[in-house]
């Protein structure tokens, strides 16, 4: 796959075309022309904000591969965005949802991991050419670097790449497949979001607890809402960035510790500067909902993180190529094959529990998109309901290498056995 220079280099007249493009979007959501009235109630605006950036970088005008702008969404306003949606949460709230969240998370795990077989299985009895090569270039070596990433991260990812040892032509084909993938998938949860009420009667679901933290939540920010002044907003962006910076710091001491001290811990990301940023935002952000730092929510706390997530959704749309499926189309059937597997497990166990469509979409993309991501489909329900994402894409990090790890033994029995 070759890399080719986009329309738009400047990462400032890049930033400066999606900021447009939000302001748009928003502008037009909330106008009271009928045209804009219908188009709203069947496309989410969350959904514009990932897609049109994902069209502009397919059409070669802006690159998220050229720019930097995805990470340092990630790594600074993400963070910052967790803050301020954590200190107003109630903790013991969330915990009352009770085990059903948990345990439509580890369906999700479940379905990647025998998803991947079961996909390879299929695509392959088709095409047994596909199962060929030797060495660093057999095909399941690769699709275990797309385990790695779908069950815990990034560094789960890396794990995989460095146990099984694929080639770096392969996993470059790879890294397509599992953004792709992952991405349109992520752009059918956002749009089932704003309509959960057909799923959720279809499963019988009791989606009360969740209703009562919504609500709950909401009549918190009633009591306290105020007109925030300048100095509201400079304290509220003082907390978020601060925090944020105070995780930096700390992950930057604590993961090169980890890593060359207790090299082993690697298997559970705890040497992942990124895994200690999130963790340390989020459990900075929820000790201080404990104090009156939680009143800044009436100044519009969660308004400011919403703020900071669509900026990042911006920037995940543009890491997205919609014209990548014509380079090695095969192996983005074996990817959408997975991601279905996946799907008809976490639906089946939902149908059985009788669990919301909620957990359906945050247990999966806590699992397929891990902390940067699994806050933005929670937060599609509910602004107030980001933690919650956060919380269950924590637990990725813990059960990526073992689950991709497994996957990957079992896609190799497959390769050998076809």
């Amino acid at each position: 796959m070759e890399e080719s220079t986009p329309l738009i280099t400047n990462d400032a007249v890049v930033f400066g075309f999606l900021m447009a493009i939000l302001a748009l979007i928003f502008a037009t959501s909330s106008s009271d022309r009928p045209f804009f009235r219908k188009f709203y109630r069947v496309v989410p605006t969350v959904l514009l904000c990932y897609f049109i950036p994902a069209v502009f970088n397919s059409l070669g005008w802006i690159s998220g591969e050229y720019s930097s702008l995805y990470k340092v969404a990630s790594r600074y306003l993400l963070p910052a965005s967790l803050v301020l949606f954590t200190i107003s949460i109630d903790l013991k709230a969330i915990l009352k949802l009770g085990p059903k969240a948990l345990t439509m998370f580890l369906a999700g795990t479940l379905g990647i991991m025998l998803g991947g077989p079961l996909a390879l299985m299929t695509v392959g009895f088709f095409y047994p050419d596909l199962l060929g090569g030797s060495g660093p270039e057999e095909i399941w070596r690769g699709l275990s670097t797309i385990a790695g990433s779908w069950i815990g991260g990034g560094a789960n990812q890396t794990a995989m790449l460095e146990v099984f040892g694929a080639s770096s032509t392969l996993f470059a084909q790879m890294i397509a497949v599992d953004v792709l993938v992952a991405n349109l998938w992520m752009a059918f949860l956002l749009f089932w979001a704003s309509n959960p009420e057909k799923i959720d009667r279809f499963f019988r679901a009791d989606t009360s607890a969740i209703f009562e933290l919504r609500d709950k939540i909401a009549n918190f920010r009633e009591g306290i809402m105020k007109i925030p002044s300048l100095s509201d907003t400079m304290v509220i962006l003082g907390v978020g960035f601060g925090v944020t910076g105070a995780s930096h710091f700390i992950a930057d001491i604590v993961a090169p510790f980890i890593g060359e001290n207790y090299p082993e811990l690697g298997q559970y990301s705890l040497d992942s500067a990124f895994f200690w940023i999130v963790v340390i935002a989020t459990t900075a952000g929820l000790l201080l909902s404990f104090t009156k730092v939680r009143n800044l929510e009436g100044a519009g706390a969660s308004r400011l993180g919403s703020v900071l997530l669509y900026i990042l959704v911006a920037t995940i749309g543009m890491q997205m190529d919609l014209g990548a499926v014509l380079d090695n189309p095969v192996l983005f059937l074996i990817g959408i094959f997975w991601m279905i597997f996946h799907i008809l497990i976490m639906l089946g166990v939902a149908w059985m529990i009788k669990a919301p469509f909620f957990y359906v979409a945050v247990g999966s993309q806590a699992n397929v998109g891990g902390a940067a991501s699994a806050p933005i489909v929670a937060s599609a329900f509910d602004s107030s309901l980001a933690p919650v994402g956060v919380l269950l894409a924590v637990l990725g990090y813990a059960v990526g290498t073992y689950g991709a790890y497994l996957c990957g033994l079992m896609m190799q029995e497959v390769s050998v056995g076809l």
